[in-house]
């Protein structure tokens, strides 16, 4: 049989296996998992079937409770039934979980992990979550690369046939959901010869039934609860030799050998280390090196974590072991330790009281990688070093800097573990450019070729659209199997301008890589227009240089602001992974596949977009010359806080990483008002006021979805002080002798959506200067940004109109009303903020905002900064936010506020 190699996605061969073998799939997709769910939703609609020939039923419900609960009526009824979830989502289907294991149903739930929201939301991956449902009674298998995410699957959906538990699959979301790499496919047959018919039938025969009717779920009293809770052992002693029995088999037919709990490291090693999921691929490289330096080291890979493989750690365990560190991708506060930790306590125990081990190790445990943060071979060295050292910690964490408990174990650099072999790249970019989207096309353009493997992992925070993306490639002629960041670049790429000022694109350059600039300038102007800090690093590094104005190319080829094409021929021209020609023609057959559906005009737009591409590329020269090499100044505006400064600020740099337990808010409370300290800069388009046609109607400020165009009138006095880029007109609505009107726009701020302009009603007759325009029109940002700034600065020492003064039953009216809701993280051209903003100006100074989880959570709610403001008084917009779809109770609460304070005064003039 000849194996398929295919390049996807965790959720994708995960999902590939799923749907498959289930017959129901109730989905409510959620990060980051999401993608299980809509490739199930789109393989039923394009008619693809199952292991059985038939189409499978996928339903999305109306929240993750009601997904378990359909999951839950459908396998009562007897179908093979199926989900996908993490985070909160699975939290919400506990109470189900508890009824399907109790009932000892078959079923697989397949979990990308993700963090809890507890202090704060986040969409970033763990095993809180399914550490969280270790009590329900479900099996659980942890997979640990997108090959596992596949194969596993298809391990947890026969056992749960054979043994009636029903099983978690899981794997770290986004290191695993969202890492592309080569995998071999599981065939048709080989899925079927792991699923025997009978175990269906059985399945099928323990539906409900009117034919043979039953009782299930019954309420059941002291006299016999305890006793049924006891009568599930047998089922659940079952599960590990059926699991390993089925890893046997799958390696059998496909050659991948998989245990239990899997030893890799030296036979005779002293220190050990324990975790599972994707931090053992780390481990084991890191075991690999310093075994060469003649350690003794070795990592213990968990598999099967419910029910907990108590002999199979014990035999894999070598002799020699005396030390030994759990790590834990978790955190249970108040605990002796984390629940992998005390498991394999558990065991050790266990195994020196039957005699199975001699001695008991000195059991160290760790946490690591909480929501997403890096685990590197580095941090794991590290955790060796404590091992070895006289008085190992029996707590610590690594990847922090802990000031407050001192827990915290310091790493230090080890050099390139990677084969020189292996060509890496890096891409900023902005989500939504199509940066990320163009990265995944040139991983399956050359991860598809015989020869070549690929991996591509993206990172970006969760505002996605409009926020710096930063995408992770690795190719090469072996698997790759490396999750953690590129360190040592040999290419990177910038597709946005900004950057350039605002990031240190080369900290993880290597010496002698090509750096690509997105640049909308001429050749011979950009060096000189790079900042001096960044030139001084290209010199020492010995960068070669190149730039191209992608936005110009993509315009002039009518592709609008997309400029993944271009980026992406630039790439493959430059980096010499493939013959020029040779690449370019993949390229084009990529551009085919993707576009043909759209009519052969879209295609040869793009054809003819990468052929100006290769015309427009060019090798910026050099000059002698000395600079110094400075720090990146904090990309913030003046007049923050020392917080904003000091916290703020640093998570804005990139720098998040860095900040120290100290100085971060134990309960999650944060300051507001902090995104006009943010200045992004990313629209290369502005909104510019064309004030002697304007007749003031608001329209364009009242749709700004950032509220990145105001409007105040003021006294004419006021003109005294304006610079000379300021515009200014007389106020046309009656009632305003000696009032001047002013349309102001925060040029750093603004996204470039254009909506103020499709709102503005206004057209130029053909005997007025601007003949046929509007009264805003978009222009290139560069010439004006600096008359817009200086103007800026004025606007902002306007004051505000007095409420009494402005009309805000109209439009036009609301427009003179301070926004407390500005500058946020949402898409460009979002139609949600509007109304938000306009919410804010008419009651802001007494709002409480009672927030669900989405998208209002992310532009909302989302660190480093939040749009939510305060005006003059200090008085703003006071915004919480609660589980997922419970806005409307937890709303509901707020209005039991008390009236009175506890000393019987009224709450709002308590000083106490």
């Amino acid at each position: 049989m000849k194996h398929e190699l295919i390049m996807v996605d965790g959720n994708e061969a995960a999902a590939r296996v799923a749907y498959q073998l289930s017959e129901v799939c109730a989905i409510y997709p959620i990060t980051p998992s999401s993608t299980m769910a809509e490739l199930a939703d789109a393989w039923a609609a394009q008619g693809q079937t199952n292991l059985w020939g038939n189409i499978p039923t996928v339903v999305e419900m109306q929240s993750e409770g009601g997904a378990a609960g359909t999951v839950h009526g459908a396998l009562q009824a007897g179908a093979l039934a199926t989900t996908f979830t993490a985070s909160q989502g699975l939290m919400l289907m506990l109470p189900n979980m508890y009824k399907i294991a109790g009932e000892l149903t078959s079923a697989v739930f397949h979990v990308a992990a993700r963090s809890l929201a507890a202090q704060g939301l986040s969409i970033f991956g763990d095993h809180q979550d399914v550490m969280a449902a270790r009590s329900t009674g479900f099996a659980m298998l942890a997979s640990g690369s997108v090959q596992e995410a596949q194969d596993l699957a298809l391990v947890a959906h026969s056992v749960t046939l054979q043994c009636r538990v029903p099983f978690i699959h899981f794997f770290d979301g986004f290191r695993t959901s969202h890492e592309v790499n080569k995998i071999v496919a599981l065939h048709r047959d080989e899925i079927r010869a792991l699923i025997d018919n009978d175990w269906v039938r059985a399945h099928r025969a323990r539906a409900l039934n009117p034919d043979h009717p039953v009782m299930r779920g019954t309420a059941q009293n002291p006299d016999t609860y305890f006793q049924s809770r006891e009568s599930v052992n047998p089922f659940y002693e079952a599960v590990p030799a059926r699991v390993q029995q089925c890893m046997e088999s799958l390696g059998e037919l496909t050659g991948r050998h998989y245990q239990l709990v899997e030893y890799h490291g030296a036979p005779d090693a002293t220190d050990v280390i324990v975790l599972m999921g994707s931090g053992a691929a780390t481990a084991r490289t890191t075991v690999d090196w310093l075994n060469q330096q003649d350690r003794k080291t070795g990592v213990l890979v968990i598999r099967l974590y419910r029910p907990f493989p108590v002999q199979a750690l014990l035999d894999a365990l070598p002799a020699s072991v005396r030390r030994m560190a759990v790590l834990d991708r978790t955190k249970e506060p108040g605990a002796g330790g984390e629940p992998l930790l005390l498991d394999v306590q558990s065991t050790l125990i266990d195994g020196l009281q039957r005699g199975l081990i001699k001695r008991l190790p000195w059991l160290s445990g760790g946490r690591y990688g909480l929501s997403s943060k890096e685990f590197t071979p580095a941090m794991c060295a590290a955790v060796f070093e404590e091992l070895a050292s006289d008085a190992p910690r029996p707590r610590f964490t690594v990847g922090i800097v802990d000031d407050v408990s001192g827990l915290s174990l310091a790493w230090h650099p080890i050099g390139d573990l990677e084969p020189p072999s292996r060509v890496r790249a890096l891409f900023f970019g902005l989500g939504a450019d199509g940066t990320v989207g163009a990265n995944k096309n040139s991983i399956k353009i050359i991860g598809e070729l015989e020869g070549f493997h690929a991996q591509g992992y993206f990172v970006y925070d969760s505002k996605k659209s409009g926020s710096r993306t930063v995408s992770h490639l690795r190719f090469g002629p072996e698997p790759i199997d490396a999750p953690w960041l590129i360190e040592q670049a040999s290419f990177i790429g910038c597709h946005q301008w900004g950057f350039a000022e605002s990031v240190d694109l080369l900290e993880h350059a290597a010496e002698g890589a090509t750096l690509l600039l997105n640049a909308p300038y001429e050749p011979d102007r950009v060096w000189a227009e790079l900042p001096e800090r960044l030139r001084a690093r290209i010199r020492a590094l010995d960068i070669r240089l190149y730039c191209i104005d992608g936005d110009r190319v993509a315009e002039r080829n009518g592709m609008g602001n997309r400029i993944n094409t271009i980026m992406q021929t630039c790439f493959f021209a430059l980096a010499g992974i493939l013959p020029r020609d040779e690449a370019i023609e993949l390229i084009k057959e990529s551009i085919e596949k993707s576009y043909a559906r759209k009519g052969p005009e879209v295609v040869e737009r793009n054809f003819a977009a990468v052929d100006d591409t290769l015309a427009h590329i060019h090798q910026v020269a050099i000059p002698a010359g000395e600079e110094q090499i400075s720090d990146y100044p904090l990309p913030l505006a003046p007049g923050g806080s020392e917080f904003v400064q000091r916290v703020t600020g640093e998570m804005l740099a990139g720098r998040g990483d860095r900040i120290p337990v100290s100085m971060l808010p134990v309960d999650g409370t944060y300051p507001t008002a902090t995104s006009r300290f943010e200045k992004r800069d990313i629209a290369r388009e502005i909104p510019i006021w064309h004030s002697d046609i304007c007749i003031q109607c608001g329209n364009c400020v009242f749709v700004c979805p950032h509220a990145a165009l105001r409007a105040k009138f003021y006294h004419q006095d006021w003109l005294a002080s304006a610079p000379e880029a300021a515009q200014s007109v007389p106020v046309t609505a009656r009632g305003f002798p000696d009032s001047r009107y002013t349309l102001q726009l925060y040029p750093e701020d603004c996204t470039g959506c254009g909506q103020c302009v499709q709102a503005c009603p206004v057209r130029a007759g053909e005997d007025e200067s601007h003949e046929g325009e509007r009264a805003i029109a978009m222009m290139d940002k560069a010439p004006h940004l600096a008359g817009q700034k200086q103007a800026l600065r004025w606007f902002e020492s306007l004051p505000w109109p007095a409420r009494e003064r402005v009309d805000f039953s109209t439009v036009r009216g609301t427009q003179f009303l301070e926004p407390l809701f500005e500058f946020s993280g949402a898409c460009a051209g979002c139609g949600e903020t509007p109304y938000l903003k306009l919410l804010t100006q008419l009651f802001g100074d007494r709002m409480l905002v009672a927030n669900a989880t989405g998208c209002s959570s992310i532009y909302g709610g989302n660190l480093p900064t939040t749009p939510w403001a305060k005006n003059g008084e200090g008085k703003g917009p006071a915004w919480s936010n609660s589980l997922f779809e419970d806005n409307a109770e937890f709303g509901f609460g707020f209005g039991y506020v008390p009236i009175t304070c506890c000393m019987g005064r009224p709450s709002a003039s308590c000083k106490q």
